[in-house]
């Protein structure tokens, strides 16, 4: 079943957390200040300005993600896994709150199992932390789920509103306040991070649930906005260029003297083999074979990039799907297939997400 982005929204609730970067109560860098919208310069969108298409599968709970320790033979086994299509959103602060449940006490090496988002930012808090660290992944950037993500800081499709408690609510909460404060000290060239200002349909639900992050936060009526729609919120929010980020991190844990070895493993017998006596389980939706988690099902996402546009500093998100623009390619997406483990493109649904941003942005128009 294939739903989407707007539709899927309505699942995204962010409010503000209480988990604070140590030493950082403020923000560390400041959005640009609003301007009048005027004229946006359009996205030029065309199956000849393609050059190429992505498929990821996210690793969807609808009871949420997963942050618990429990004993795996004479080991600390800490799970941080199913964060749907919310896993740059919740990197930091996820691993923030899997290394608050494993570090304490513990002495010596640590494992970290996945090289995704989820296990890069895991292992980097555990160095952070004073230990050494093996990152043990199948697969390595850029052939990982994260490389395929479109890198707006806001989240999407991780969990359904009914099915997760308010205990679990409160670790979200934590975990994407940590979150929003540490990309804000790491913007810049070197982790692929900015500022954007980014517009939103109001008809769409999800500026209604995210009303604390965005530090500017506007309804636009018909006539203040250059879109083909009835009103527009306008708000400023950070954007991940993913695969620079995920290159960097990779940097980051070599540099600090962190050991990387390709390997799989097919049984919680294995793990349980390695000399670490910790280890931080980061398999995202591998964890569901691995662990038996049947809560967990893929979200297919296919994107559809196009040629960069230097010119395009504005995100847009909607009815069309989601415009994000990076160094690496205007990204077009929003779609959302649950239960789809295909990883092959789809020439239909590349087709409709050039023809829906297609329509979009032939509307665009002038403001005052």
């Amino acid at each position: 079943m294939e739903t989407d982005r707007r539709t899927l929204l309505a699942s995204a609730a962010l409010g503000a957390g209480g988990l604070l970067l140590p030493g950082c109560a403020t923000t560390g860098a400041t959005p640009p200040a609003a301007a009048p919208t005027g004229c946006l310069p359009p996205v030029e969108v065309s199956e000849s300005r393609l050059i190429r298409t992505a498929v990821g599968l996210r690793p969807y709970r609808a009871p949420g993600f997963v942050v618990r320790a429990e004993a795996l033979g004479d080991k600390r086994l800490v799970h941080n896994y199913g964060h749907g299509g919310a896993g740059i959103t919740l990197s930091w602060g996820s691993a923030r709150l899997a290394t608050a449940l494993g570090l304490p006490e513990h002495q010596g090496a640590v494992a970290v199992i996945g090289a995704g988002v989820m296990g890069l930012t895991t292992a980097r808090l555990v160095q952070e932390a004073g230990f050494p660290v093996t990152l043990y992944a199948a697969a390595l950037p850029p052939e990982t789920t994260s490389n395929v993500a479109g890198g707006q800081f806001h989240p999407f499709g991780h969990f359904r509103e009914d099915a997760v408690t308010p205990e679990w609510r409160a670790q979200f909460r934590a975990a994407a306040d940590y979150s929003w404060r540490r990309f804000q000290i790491m913007i810049g060239d070197d982790y692929g991070i900015r500022w954007l200002p980014t517009y939103t349909e109001a008809s769409a639900p999800e500026w209604k649930l995210l009303p604390t992050f965005p530090p500017v936060n506007r309804v636009l009526g018909r006539g203040e906005h250059p879109f083909p729609v009835e009103s527009i919120v306008r708000y400023d929010t950070l954007y991940v260029e993913t695969g620079r980020f995920l290159r960097q991190l990779i940097r980051d844990v070599e540099s600090s003297g962190g050991r990387i070895a390709v390997r799989s493993f097919d049984s919680p017998a294995a793990i349980a083999a390695l000399p670490e006596r910790l280890v931080f389980n980061c398999t995202g939706l591998g964890a569901r074979a691995l662990f038996g988690d049947e809560a967990l099902q893929p979200a297919r996402g296919q994107l559809a990039i196009l040629l960069p546009q230097p010119e395009v500093r504005y995100a847009f998100t909607g009815s069309a799907g989601y415009m994000f623009p990076r160094a690496d390619g205007i990204i077009l997406g929003g779609t959302f297939g649950l239960g789809d483990w295909s990883l092959e493109p789809d020439p239909a649904t590349t087709a409709r997400i050039l023809r829906r941003h297609q329509a979009l942005f032939e509307g665009l128009r002038c403001t005052a």
